[in-house]
């Protein structure tokens, strides 16, 4: 399995609306590079760094591809244009799936909807050979999702995600046990429980990767043992400290340690 690296890893960076935005935010062609001079061979970018917002995508696509990294595709929402906007995203810089996050801004649609709504662009995704991942977010529970799968087919499948379905009440040994299966990609998050100082209530916070409970190793040789992912990335909950700039070397120093961490685990893979 592949290794990289997300721009969730690089939030802050990035620019995360409603907070204070770095001095210089990061974009398209510096999380390229980056990567590059990490010795990685991948990059997932998702809604808060989206492709759509590259005004050249094929000459993006070949930017990344003489620095030796792969593009992945990802975005938010389900509605049947955007899922075609992605697809053909997809297509121009050869990502093997779509990553969505089913929900958007003003649209959360019941599965019902859902499937009605995959089922407009099901010949186009098949014919493309491109998959549709989506992402166990706060709002279904992973029986939801199987039962998506089993309604549309296996050409859909699961961006696995290890943190988000704490929002359902769901820790990670029940999503990767259900969804591995049906595994396309994964996101490799971690994570403490931390008691409130008050002691009445938990924080689940972010940690970089090999620092907090997450079971790396296992949720990769969970996922393996099916043969459907072939790429997993690096995404991180790094707190915001009350100062931007701080909060963004923080989050410089957690990638760096989580891809050294990555390269203990699967060596060949990180490099591609």
């Amino acid at each position: 399995m592949r290794i990289g690296i997300a721009t969730f890893a690089r939030t802050w960076e990035i620019g995360v609306p409603g907070f204070p935005q770095p001095e210089r935010r990061l974009g398209p062609w510096d999380m390229v590079m980056q990567a590059s001079d990490a010795g990685l061979s991948l990059v997932q970018f998702s809604d808060n760094l989206p492709l759509e917002n590259i005004d050249d995508v094929k000459g993006f696509a070949r930017f990344a591809d003489e620095h030796g990294i792969s593009l992945e595709a990802g975005t938010r929402g389900c509605r049947v244009d955007n899922l075609r906007r992605y697809l053909a995203l997809a297509e121009q810089v050869r990502s093997p799936f779509v990553r969505v996050v089913l929900d958007s801004a003003g649209d959360e649609p019941d599965l019902d909807e859902v499937v009605r709504r995959f089922g407009e662009v099901r010949d186009e995704y098949v014919r493309a050979g491109v998959t549709l991942a989506v992402e166990n977010h706060d709002r279904f529970r992973v029986e939801e999702l199987v039962g998506l799968i089993e309604r549309c087919g296996d050409w859909v499948g699961i961006c696995l995600d290890t943190v988000n379905s704490f929002g359902a009440l769901e820790g990670p040994d029940i999503v990767v046990d259900a969804l591995a299966p049906h595994t396309v990609n994964v996101h490799l998050k971690d994570f403490e429980v931390v008691r409130a100082a008050h002691g009445m209530g938990f924080f689940v916070e972010g940690r970089a990767l090999g620092d907090g409970r997450l079971d790396t190793p296992g949720v990769l040789d969970a996922v393996a043992r099916f043969g459907r992912a072939e790429t997993a990335v690096i995404e991180l909950w790094t707190p915001y400290d009350g100062d931007i700039e701080s909060t963004v070397r923080t989050e410089r120093e957690w990638a760096e340690r989580s891809i050294r961490y990555a390269r203990t685990l699967v060596p060949s893979a990180v490099a591609g």
